[in-house]
């Protein structure tokens, strides 16, 4: 798993410097009471030096113990403690990234164990196996990590150790998450959190409640993250657990900072140090504190931290823990000073580089010295001094790779191909861009199952490497780059729903169809919003790839895209409004009509770049009239598609479900009352309605019946993050990643699955540039071959209007989804109390439009 210090390098990883905190710890008790009750002297210590180098971070001098303590214990033909031993030193080598020869030990601890039989076999079988599962994890193989986790479950049941059960679930719930499997994962954390409340209060309950509180939060379950790390909380100062105080009061800081409760988080930090227990722990408490100072450009109380920090540094032991906490705390030193308009290229700056760099080699800690050598490329990028930056940063792409720390290794090839590309040796950037892409594929499941923090760095950390890539592919626009950069551009969407939902949500194995295939009177229009022009790609049936762009920056796109998503409120003025959608249309639609005359185009497919899918397509104005007068529109997140079987016109069934009352502090929807009356005279219908409209009604009903059709009416509400997208029932909520666990079952019996999802009372979130996001997301969660949604709440009477125009034409031989829409947005249009865009045009079909 990635290592979330190297996707966010501004922010310290909470306990980086213990990773498998549980999973060290299940030896401690077990390896002491053997090795006192067989009297072990030499091989003991080593063992323990190994332990305290391990949880220091210092891997190299772990290993070199280990191996002594190892040989100790073979020379005293002591087989149970040489196996726990050697799995410790398996656990080291996957720190430093030695995988082939961590897997060769841990098979030799586990053919050790698996020929001897005495009463604790169990519990150390357990533990070697917790070991393997999480080499398998990180080696990216989830499924058998589950395997092995689920064996050494029955283990740690065998022996009735409760911490080792605990550890393991939590391990298990990762590896799901890892999946793309977030229901499960969050029934095995909820499972875990119901065992913990029945147990007696320990320091074990106190440890188990901070790992599962950290382990809920990475899944993006902050409310109950913070609900029990303050149970630990409690625990731990009730009990007097001084010993993990500071790590608790670190992850609930974490928590409330992704929470964006950054004045609480800073109090936790500054309780973090004050109660740390040693000066590792203080150090990272107030380098996690001076960067949120940074961040809120408070800089009088930042820079009095900083003065402690620098104090300090010589204090804290050599440790990988301590090499990324000096080139974090330099990456923010660096910020402040330039907040501060000061230079950066000065010593102290070089004096901290050059002194982590020396303690990673010291160390002999390859992958910290990598980070260390790239860190120091960049500062010299940003001070324009390229040979450096070019020279540092091959060093640390080549220690990366070969540990295989491709997690680091994509961002020193980003950074290689920005250095290369301000030395205007285009070919070699492009190749190292195309490198770093690619590794960033190979990580897609490892990049969405670390913390949440990253969904806030994304378009820092991942979306530009795409962006720049695709910039410099189409400065040369042959049929060859067109297609490499459709391609990139589809990458990337789905590598922003991924990060939407923290998890790997498109399944690569579902069959696709190509839209060629599914309609030649298809054009598919690609818009690119890159730093200082706006490309568009057209794709036509059957020819090559076209090419259009706008010289134009991306602020004044933004800017465009804003104020026209703002005029399409009826208080604003027409003639404005009309401006702002002509100058867009004029961007994405003018150089391309005269093509879609000539290839008879009737539907326009938009894969919509970002802040675009903000604005209806169908309101785009020509000088004389709207886009949807002309052409059937559709959305989607690429060219492939799932396949889609025809509806059948004879045979349409439809699950309604609707909300009319106020609830949960939501307004009430009078119209939709009538919205499924005017459905239910237009096709078969089931009605959920008002109190009928919970959560397992609607599960069970599309369980049970092969509704091709399921229609919403109720309030929701779309967003740049998954855990504030969700439809409203009469008693709770259907969160986005519930969708699938609603829609998908039927999917998985391989029975019909829903052919169109409607969903006619939603909004985007007020203030959210990138709520329409979750528009996309909700599309692709469902599974639902095509879903219906609004880009914001409209008047509900004009919406049942509309909805009941959509279905009669929806039972009309011959019609699409798309032209059924077409026809009904047109019938509101010609109404004198409906004709503003803003009652039809923020209906929009996202997915397969036939």
């Amino acid at each position: 798993m990635l290592n979330k210090a190297l996707i966010n390098l501004g922010i310290l990883p909470l306990l980086l410097f213990n990773n498998f905190t549980l999973i060290s710890l299940n030896f401690q008790p077990l390896t002491e009471e053997i090795i006192v009750q067989n009297n072990i002297t030499d091989p003991a210590i080593f063992f323990q030096q190994g332990k305290q180098y391990y949880t220091q971070g210092q891997y190299a001098q772990a290993t070199e113990v280990l191996q002594q303590a190892i040989l100790g214990f073979s020379q005293q033909g002591d087989s149970v403690n040489q196996a726990i031993a050697l799995s410790n030193l398996s656990l080291v080598l996957q720190q430093l990234g030695q995988w082939e020869q961590a897997e060769k030990i841990l098979q030799e601890s586990l053919g050790l164990i698996n020929e001897l039989s005495f009463s604790k076999k169990p519990l150390i079988l357990a533990q070697i196996l917790e070991i393997q599962g999480q080499l398998e994890l990180t080696k990216g193989q989830p499924e058998q990590a589950i395997k092995t986790w689920r064996e050494a479950y029955k283990l740690y049941s065998e022996a009735g150790n409760l911490l080792g059960k605990i550890t393991n679930q939590i391990n298990q719930a990762t590896a799901l998450q890892t999946l793309g499997l977030y229901r499960q994962s969050l029934n095995t954390l909820t499972e875990v959190n119901e065992v913990l409340k029945s147990q007696p209060d320990s320091l074990t309950k106190a440890t188990a409640l901070l790992s599962l509180g950290n382990a809920l939060r990475q899944v993006g379950d902050l409310t109950t993250s913070q609900t029990v790390l303050q149970q630990s909380l409690e625990l731990a100062t009730t009990s007097n657990y001084s010993q993990i105080l500071s790590q608790i009061y670190l992850s609930l800081a974490n928590t409330n900072r992704t929470q964006n409760n950054l004045d609480i988080a800073l109090g936790y930090y500054q309780n973090s140090a004050k109660t740390a227990t040693n000066s590792l722990e203080k150090l990272q408490a107030l380098i996690n504190q001076y960067s949120l100072l940074i961040n809120s450009k408070r800089s009088q109380e930042a820079e009095a931290i900083a003065t402690e920090i620098e104090s300090y540094l010589s204090e804290v032991p050599v440790s990988r823990s301590l090499v990324y906490g000096i080139v974090n705390f330099t990456n923010y030193l660096i910020k402040a000073q330039e907040i501060s308009g000061l230079t950066t290229n000065n010593p102290e700056i070089i004096t901290l580089f050059n002194t982590a760099i020396k303690n990673a080699q010291n160390l002999k800690d390859l992958r910290s010295e990598s980070y260390v050598l790239g860190s120091l490329g960049k500062f010299y990028e940003q001070n324009q001094q390229p040979l450096e930056a070019i020279n540092l940063t091959e060093k640390a792409l080549l220690i990366a790779q070969s540990i295989n720390a491709s997690d680091i290794a994509y961002q020193w090839q980003w950074q290689l191909g920005r250095l290369l590309k301000q030395q205007n040796r285009k070919d070699e950037a492009i190749a190292a861009y195309t490198e770093a892409v690619n590794t960033l594929k190979s990580l897609r499941k490892d990049l969405v199952a670390i913390n949440q923090d990253v969904q806030f760095s994304f378009r820092e950390s991942v979306e530009p490497v795409y962006r720049e890539l695709v910039d410099l592919i189409l400065q040369s626009p042959s049929p060859e780059n067109l297609t490499k950069a459709r391609e990139l551009i589809e990458s990337l969407q789905v590598a922003e729903l991924d990060n939407f939902f923290q998890e790997a949500c498109l399944d690569q194995e579902i069959k696709r169809q190509q839209i060629d295939q599914i309609d030649s009177q298809a054009a598919v229009i690609y818009p690119i919003i890159l730093a200082n022009r706006l490309e568009v790609i057209l794709s036509l049936p059957g020819q090559p790839l076209q090419h259009y762009f706008t010289t134009i920056s991306q602020e004044q796109v933004e800017t465009t895209i804003r104020q026209l998503r703002q005029s399409f409120q009826p208080i604003f003025s027409t003639k404005d409004r009309l401006q702002l959608s002509q100058q867009v249309y004029d961007w994405l639609i003018r150089p391309a009509e005269q093509e879609l005359k000539n290839n008879s185009i009737k539907t326009l497919v938009f894969v919509l770049d970002g802040s675009l899918r903000n604005v209806p397509m169908a309101a785009l104005y020509d000088g004389t009239n709207y886009l949807i007068k002309d052409y059937n529109l559709a959305l989607t997140p690429g060219l492939q598609l799932l396949a889609s079987r025809s509806l059948n016109r004879n045979q349409l069934q439809t699950l309604t479900v609707g909300l009319s009352e106020a609830r949960q502090g939501f307004s009430a929807l009078p119209g939709v009352a009538s919205e499924i009356q005017q459905i239910q005279a237009k096709i078969p219908t089931k009605v959920l309605f008002n109190q009928q409209f919970t959560r397992e009604a609607v599960q069970q009903q599309i369980q049970e019946t092969a509704f091709p059709i399921v229609h919403l009416a109720t309030h929701g509400q779309f967003s740049s993050k998954a855990e504030d997208t969700f439809l409203l029932t009469w008693d709770s909520r259907i969160n986005v990643k519930d969708l699938d666990y609603f829609l998908r079952s039927r999917q998985r019996g391989e029975q019909n699955p829903v052919e169109l999802l409607v969903l006619s009372a939603c909004e985007t979130a007020t203030g959210d540039q990138r709520a329409a996001l979750g528009l996309a997301g909700v599309a692709v969660r469902s599974g639902a071959r095509s879903t219906l949604a609004t880009l914001w709440q409209v008047n509900d009477t004009s919406t049942a209007s509309l909805m009941a125009e959509f279905y009669q034409e929806l039972t009309q031989k011959q019609v699409s989804k798309a032209e059924a829409l077409r026809q009904a947005q047109l019938k509101l249009l010609q109404q004198p109390e409906y004709q503003d865009p803003y009652y039809w045009a923020p209906f929009v079909l996202v997915g397969n439009w036939q």
